[in-house]
């Protein structure tokens, strides 16, 4: 267990500075990393957005963040609960085991995503896309 959970901590360290280090160049140069979808086809993704959604979080400006990416900012707490399961089952046990409600509602999330991703593209749901 103390092997994982130093193998979890060392991983989240990276993972923290790295983003705040693309925070700090987004904030002072607004360069952002482009999303390859849209690049290459024209259409929002469903996470198109995301890096302002969470740039706005961490200014506390929780309006904004919900205009970058709406669906995204409405369904995070459910991601951030079974991240967090699944994280302790993996330091605890060793496994990445999910119980059957948690395996419906992963693929609920994902199915919304996937219809979000189609609806915010639609002439009508242009309020659905990401500001900016």
């Amino acid at each position: 267990m103390k092997k994982r959970l130093l193998k979890f901590s060392t991983a989240a360290i990276i993972l923290v500075a790295a983003g705040v280090l693309y925070y700090l160049i987004v904030s002072f140069t607004g360069f952002a990393i482009p999303c390859v979808f849209r690049k290459i086809t024209g259409f929002y993704c469903p996470g198109c957005g995301v890096t302002g959604m969470l740039t706005h979080i961490l200014r506390l400006d929780f309006k904004g963040a919900f205009e970058c990416n709406q669906v995204l900012f409405v369904i995070s707490p459910f991601i951030l609960y079974l991240l967090g399961k699944m994280l302790y089952g993996y330091i605890r046990y060793g496994r990445l085991t999910l119980k059957k409600f948690d395996t419906v509602l992963t693929f609920v999330l994902i199915g919304i995503l996937l219809v979000f991703g189609v609806v915010r593209n639609l002439p009508p749901f242009d309020f659905l896309r990401p500001y900016g």
